[in-house]
C-alpha cells in the first residue's frame, strides 16, 4: 500500500493476529503467516497463533516497564528485510490500527517506498467482552460503544485518558487498562458514573487461562485485585456488564454465532 492504495507484490504485510485464540485469525492472516520468511511479533501475541510456520522470528514485543525494541528500531527492521527482498510480516495482537501503531508503521514504510499490505484483525474491545458473554450493544441495554485506552504515553502528566460523559446506554470498553484500573475507575466515578454501574474485566480472553471479574464499578479494583487478574485485559463498563459470564471461555464457534 502506498499512498492508501494497495500496490503489487507487497514486501511487508501489516496483519492483525487478533485476541489470541488461534481460530480466531482471519483466513488472510493464516495464509500470510504460513507464506513469511520473516514474523516479527508482538508480545500479546501466544505461540500458538504462528506454531508450525517456518519463518524466523523476531520478537519485538513490548511490555509495559520491561526493556523493548524501540519503535523506530522496529520500522527501520521491517524497512531493511523488505529492501532485501524478504517476505515480512508484522504480527500484531488483536487489528494493527487500534492502539496497535500500525499507522505509525504504514507511514514509515511508505516514506521508504516500501509496498505492504494492511490485514485487519478481529480487536479484543469486542471479542474479549463477547468471549465472557457481553455483548456490547445490547439491544434495550446499550445504543453504543465507545473504546478508550487506559494506557497513555510515557511522561504523560495524567495517568489515564479521560472517559466519555456518561450515558445510561453507552458501553465503554478499556484497552490496557488493568494496570490504571484504581485511577481509571476514581477518574470514572468523579465524572458522575454511578458507583452501582455494572462493569466487568476480562483477563486473557479467548485463551484457556481466561477469568472474569464482574463487579459494581466502585468495588471492581479491588475485586479484581483479590482475583490477582493478569493481563492482557480488557475493562467493560455499562449495563451489559451484568451478563459477565466469570471464568468461562467462550468457545470459537460460539463467538462465531454471536457476531
Amino acid at each position: 500500500m502506498s499512498g492508501g492504495r494497495v500496490t503489487e507484490e507487497p514486501r511487508v504485510a501489516i496483519v492483525g493476529a487478533g485476541p489470541g485464540d488461534p481460530e480466531l485469525l482471519t483466513v488472510r492472516a493464516a495464509r500470510l503467516i504460513a507464506a513469511a520468511d520473516d514474523l516479527l511479533v508482538d508480545a500479546l501475541v501466544p505461540a500458538a497463533v504462528y506454531h508450525g510456520s517456518r519463518a524466523r522470528l523476531v520478537y519485538v514485543g513490548k511490555r509495559a516497564g520491561r526493556p523493548s525494541v524501540g519503535q523506530r528500531r522496529i520500522e527501520e527492521i521491517l524497512v531493511r528485510l523488505a529492501r532485501a527482498g524478504r517476505r515480512v510480516v508484522r504480527l500484531k495482537g488483536g487489528d494493527p490500527c487500534l492502539f496497535g501503531r500500525g499507522g505509525e508503521e504504514m507511514r514509515a514504510l511508505e516514506a521508504a517506498g516500501v509496498p505492504y499490505l494492511l490485514v485487519p484483525g478481529v480487536t479484543s474491545a469486542l471479542a474479549a467482552p463477547a468471549a465472557a458473554g457481553i455483548a456490547v450493544t445490547d439491544r434495550g441495554q446499550a445504543e453504543s460503544v465507545t473504546i478508550v485506552t487506559g494506557h497513555r504515553r510515557a511522561g504523560h502528566p495524567e495517568p489515564v485518558p479521560p472517559l466519555p460523559a456518561y450515558e445510561a446506554e453507552r458501553t465503554v470498553v478499556v484497552l490496557m487498562g488493568l494496570g490504571a484500573l484504581t485511577e481509571l475507575v476514581d477518574r470514572a466515578l468523579a465524572d458522575g458514573y454511578p458507583p452501582d454501574l455494572p462493569a466487568a474485566v476480562v483477563s486473557k480472553a479467548t485463551l484457556p487461562g481466561q477469568r472474569t471479574v464482574a463487579a459494581p464499578l466502585a468495588d471492581l479494583p479491588a475485586k479484581v485485585a483479590e482475583a490477582d487478574l493478569e493481563t492482557p485485559a480488557t475493562v467493560v463498563i455499562g449495563r451489559v456488564a451484568q451478563r459477565a459470564e466469570a471464568n468461562a471461555a467462550i468457545p470459537a464457534e460460539r463467538l462465531a454465532r454471536m457476531g
